[in-house]
């Protein structure tokens, strides 16, 4: 084995740090003992061709262990041990036996510890390098790899820093949107093959893509049997973090060491060259080690008892307020530092412009798992002056109890509302005496964000996300059909509001096809006009369906990739969804950046609510009909001119309204812009192209159908 210079090195920056003489490493470890750095030659190799022993006096300042190696260069892959007391009760387990990564790797290779398991192992998985062969375990193990970033031409990239009140979400799986049929690229299911697609998606409208957790993790983790076809099933999803500075390596079509980070910094790049900003969906609330029975990988490893929440009686168990076996300790000053270092990397080095932070309310709890009411961490991301101009976004609960939609602690923060989706989907499905309730979340959600001091901005709005039916499920199915996860269809939400039209799944019948369509044109319509930060997820523009299944995390196939078929046999969805993406760039009446006031100072009021009567709404009596009007900018706001108000009604019952309509203001006439009970492209027109109505106080509303007009 060959022997390495060792020199003292330097604490700061965790991790590597290269530089034209070698490398520096450094990592954290409290209560190790010993700390051995091995170098690879290649990902497949069985044992390092060299070892590097760290001197607790000469490589170790505090609690942080560190040497600086000569010679080494980028590319250059390695693996840690670390010995210490293997003490579950107090809280310790190390094993110097189990190669782990760097917790601050910025790659890892491509390959799965898993891979080679067979289905539905259940040996205690921190035995897992002393049980399995040499020669078969040593090449499963993926390699960290020394990163050069100052390798890649960003060709003069900037930040795009658009307000989130003008920005359309588009909610998207990197490997999914690409993976499936007729995708049309060169390299399926990559960052390049993302790449490739980003012409469709500037034609669209949409102004960011959301994309599901891109962090290193292993798809292969995932133990459960399709019982249909008897395959293994995959972590999908991708929400079981192994390393929070890793672009996925296998997402990548170079496979070489390091090859995705350039890829993705490529796709990067290339998005913000169409103007569309990059939010990643991230994971700090709990890691890809399991419970008292998961893995070593690193931080297990490295300081399982600062990284992690354990019970103080019972150390060797593990609090988990994730749903996922273990939580992350976020508010320790250690793992708070990791995450911000996290969150700055990705922004330094990837220019991404945002985070959605999965179960958030584990961001904001104590380290004894108390909700606190002004976390450091959340504060701090907030108030990090790198992170200053990124988008936050908070999903404001957790799998421990936590609900806290609307006072999410911290200041900035906008937040995934999902009783948009929830009273959204129940109007639509046409339940009574869900106006109300639908009034509120279509003009911004004030009950829930005005008190907080917050705007109707920071209500992210969507009707379907990843968790859940997509928008074409929704109108297909009343009930879930996950058998094929391998759980008996008990995993997944039960509360969908959803409605299938006569028939449960696909169907030819051209009746139960028109009200699907209609009520597709109804959700995404609503969702652009509605008050708030609307997301869309992606596929719902052309009717992209996953089967019934409502939590398809482990559907690594047809099933979850994207069809592109669909876009061709949906094409006059796909050009309503872009008109209404249209409509509300072009209109600032939609995108408030305050809530609504009612009448100020004498002045008209901003919004005024209607019965079909063109009456004010009894609100106690009001059901399966909304209508209201938004005034348009006065004078001296839009150079002289007003600007055009809206009237926008609703009717979910199964039977037309003769709706009455106001009188139009300032001498105009009402023109229509959308009538979503047309079929053919005429549903949605342009405010330029808009047809004049012929009677000016009345219009027979059909069923399940909404109806924009415009006032000029």
């Amino acid at each position: 084995m060959e022997s390495l210079n060792i020199l003292p090195g330097s604490p700061f920056p965790l991790g590597t740090a290269l530089s034209k003489d070698g490398v520096n490493f450094s990592v954290f470890s409290r209560n190790a003992s010993k700390v051995i750095l091995e170098l690879y030659a290649g990902p497949d190799d069985c044992a390092p061709y060299a070892r590097a022993e760290f001197d607790p006096v000469r490589n170790r300042t505090g609690d942080i262990w560190h040497a600086f190696i000569p010679g080494v260069k980028a590319g250059t892959l390695y693996l840690y041990r670390v010995d210490g007391p293997f003490e579950p009760a107090q809280g310790h387990r190390f094993n110097v036996k189990q190669r782990l990564f760097d917790p601050y790797a910025k790659a890892l290779t491509a390959d799965s510890l898993f891979f080679n398991l067979p289905a539905n192992y259940s040996a205690p998985l921190d035995k897992i390098d002393i049980e399995l062969s040499k020669e078969q375990c040593s090449h499963l193990f993926p390699k960290c790899v020394v990163i050069d970033n100052s390798s890649f031409d960003w060709q003069g990239d900037c930040p795009i820093n658009r307000p989130l009140s003008e920005s359309i979400l588009y909610e998207v799986h990197v490997k999914g949107f690409t993976a499936g049929k007729n995708a049309g690229v060169a390299h399926p299911g990559t960052y390049a093959g993302f790449t490739e697609k980003i012409p469709y998606l500037k034609d669209l409208g949409i102004t960011a893509v959301e994309l599901l957790p891109v962090f290193e993790f292993d798809e292969y983790e995932n133990a459960n049997v399709n019982p249909r076809t008897g395959e293994r099933m995959k972590n999908y999803w991708g929400y079981s973090t192994i390393n929070f500075f890793s672009p996925k390596a296998s997402f990548a079509a170079d496979k070489s060491p390091g090859g995705c980070v350039n890829e993705f910094k490529t796709m990067v790049r290339e998005l913000h060259k169409a103007g569309i900003e990059v939010i990643l969906d991230v994971v700090y609330n709990h890691t890809a080690e399991g419970n008292e029975h998961g893995v070593a990988l690193n931080f297990r490893g490295f300081e399982n008892s600062v990284y992690y929440m354990l019970p103080g009686n019972r150390r060797e168990f593990y609090m988990n307020f994730s749903g996922c076996g273990n939580t992350v300790n976020c508010n320790h000053p250690v793992v708070r530092d990791f995450i911000l270092e996290s969150l700055r990397y990705w922004v330094l080095e990837y220019h991404i412009d945002g985070f959605r932070f999965d179960l958030a309310s584990i961001l904001s709890r104590s380290q004894e798992g108390m909700l606190l009411k002004f976390p450091p961490l959340t504060n701090a991301i907030a108030e990090d002056p790198v992170l200053g101009k990124t988008k936050i976004i908070a999903e404001p609960w957790d799998a421990g109890g936590a609900y806290q939609l609307g006072g999410f602690p911290g200041g900035r923060w906008a937040e995934w509302n999902d009783r948009f989706r929830d009273d959204i989907r129940r109007f639509w499905r046409g339940d009574e005496h869900v106006s109300t309730d639908a009034a509120t979340r279509i003009s911004g959600s004030s009950d829930l964000f005005a008190l907080s001091g917050r705007a109707p901005y920071h209500s992210i709005n969507y009707i379907s996300c990843h968790d859940g039916f997509t928008m074409n499920d929704l109108v297909s199915y009343n009930g879930k059909h996950n058998e094929e996860n391998g759980e008996g269809n008990r995993d997944g939400s039960d509360s969908n509001w959803s409605y299938n039209h006569g028939y449960e799944g696909p169907t030819l019948n051209p009746s139960i096809e028109k009200m699907r369509n209609r009520q597709m044109r109804n959700f995404i319509l609503t969702l652009m006009i509605s008050q708030g930060t609307p997301m869309l997820l992606g596929g719902d523009e052309f009717r992209r369906g996953q089967q019934g299944n409502n939590n398809a995390y482990c559907q690594d196939n047809d099933i979850s990739w994207f069809d592109w078929g669909n876009c061709g046999l949906n094409a006059r969805l796909v050009s309503f969804t872009r008109k209404a993406i249209q409509l509300r760039k072009d209109y600032a009446v939609f995108r408030r950046t305050e809530f609504f006031r009612g009448s100020v100072d004498g002045k008209k009021p901003d919004i005024q609510w209607y019965a079909a009567d063109g009456s004010n709404p009894d609100w106690s009596k009001i059901s399966r009909f909304l209508a209201f009007m938004l005034r348009g900018s006065p004078a001296e706001e839009s150079g002289g001119t007003p600007g055009s108000d809206f009237y926008i009604a609703a009717n979910t019952d199964r039977k037309d309204i003769l709706v009455r309509i106001p009188t139009a203001q300032l001498s105009r006439r009402w023109y229509r812009i959308a009538d979503t009970s047309i079929e053919d492209d005429s549903s949605m027109l342009s405010v330029e192209n808009a047809e004049a109505l012929l009677t000016q106080e009345r219009y027979v509303l059909p069923a399940s159908s909404l109806l924009i007009l415009v006032s000029k």
